[in-house]
């Protein structure tokens, strides 16, 4: 039975009211019963549900992977991307404190040096470690030298040569909010038919998506808020009308438009960014600020967008690593289509929430 097949069947048993209720029933026993204490929850999905088994792996691989690739010559290193990011948040502290960073500049200026004596480091990132070199620089004219170990440390990185493509023009390091004040922010009002506007579009004209707007609606995505500035994901973008086909039909939820997307992406997230399973969930969390950021960029450039949810579903995400040649340790996140809509093309009114059901000011939260 291939994917297709399997999933029409899921849906056609699902859809037996006899089986949904036996199911919901069955549910709320069980699961009434494991959530009493972790002593039953714990020891059921380790030996009946399996439904974590392949988070438990991909974390595996993943922590095996950063240790291995801490240390080696990448376009992007993940030490200096957080511990960079963590100086700089301690420079913009309002009374800032002498002595700070202990914890991790001997961590990060042993990276840094390793880094710019590899043999490899022609494939850094230029930028990367400018912004690296800059924020370092600031960081030793501001913190005690006589400390020993701020002191040691200094002398080791300025007896490094600086990194090779720097723009002398301008200074990666953090800058008063003020200087926002040049760019030209929206009004409300028109953000807000921003957002009307972006609907979840499932009609596209048969029409070829222009690569460069897609570059630029990514231009913006990569500017959306990331923990530690890791951004630990990739847009793989498929435009090839084979290959988006292919792709279309996999996730759940497509059926009946898929044939019609003429752009679609995956995006990936990359567990190995992380040295710890308690940042499991942060691909998730970073990739959905970003793929907001870009389907509002898309609307501005003429172009639509349909996100395509990605459950946990063990056989969709084996076909879509091997179609994509996943590692273990990544994971797919969301689909997108994108294209030019269809004038004619029709959009679910999709009510939403009112504001009383989505928040609250200063509520605790019944005690339990």
């Amino acid at each position: 039975m291939n994917l297709n097949s399997l999933k029409k069947t899921a849906k056609k048993i699902l859809a037996i009211p006899a089986v949904r209720k036996t199911h919901r029933s069955i549910n709320v026993v069980l699961y009434g019963l494991l959530s009493t204490t972790k002593l039953l929850a714990v020891p059921y999905h380790l030996i009946f549900s399996r439904a974590f088994d392949r988070e438990i792996f991909a974390y595996t691989k993943a922590i095996f992977q950063y240790n291995r690739k801490v240390m080696q010559a990448h376009p992007s290193n993940i030490v200096i991307r957080r511990n960079i990011h963590r100086l700089e948040k301690g420079l913009i502290m309002e009374n800032r404190r002498k002595v700070f960073a202990l914890d991790y500049i001997e961590e990060t200026v042993e990276n840094y040096a390793q880094l710019m004596q590899s043999p490899k480091k022609s494939v850094l990132e230029a930028g990367e470690m400018q912004w690296a070199y800059d924020v370092l620089t600031a960081y030793f004219a501001c913190t005690d030298d006589t400390q020993p170990l701020i002191g040691r440390m200094k002398t080791l990185f300025e007896s490094l040569p600086k990194p090779e493509g720097m723009d002398s023009s301008v200074k990666l390091i953090p800058y008063e909010s003020k200087e926002r004040a040049k760019y030209q922010t929206p009004t409300y009002d028109q953000f807000m038919d921003l957002s009307r506007k972006r609907r979840s579009v499932r009609w596209f004209q048969d029409k070829a998506v222009p690569r460069e707007l897609v570059d630029k609606a990514l231009q913006a995505a990569a500017l959306a808020p990331s923990a530690c500035n890791r951004q630990p994901f990739k847009y793989r973008i498929f435009d090839d009308p084979q290959m988006v086909k292919k792709i279309a039909n996999i996730p759940f939820g497509t059926s009946g438009y898929a044939d019609n997307l003429p752009m679609v992406i995956v995006v990936v997230g990359d567990l190995s960014d992380y040295f710890s399973p308690r940042d499991r969930h942060t691909i998730y969390v970073d990739a959905a600020l970003s793929v907001m950021s870009f389907m509002y960029a898309l609307e501005t450039l003429g172009l639509s967008s349909v996100g395509i949810q990605w459950p946990d579903f063990g056989l969709l995400e084996s076909k879509m690593k091997k179609e994509l040649n996943l590692k273990e340790y990544e994971r797919p996140v969301i689909v997108i289509g994108v294209g030019y809509a269809k004038d004619e093309g029709k959009i679910p009114c999709s009510k939403k929430k009112p504001l009383d059901e989505l928040r609250s000011y200063n509520d605790l939260g019944a005690s339990s």
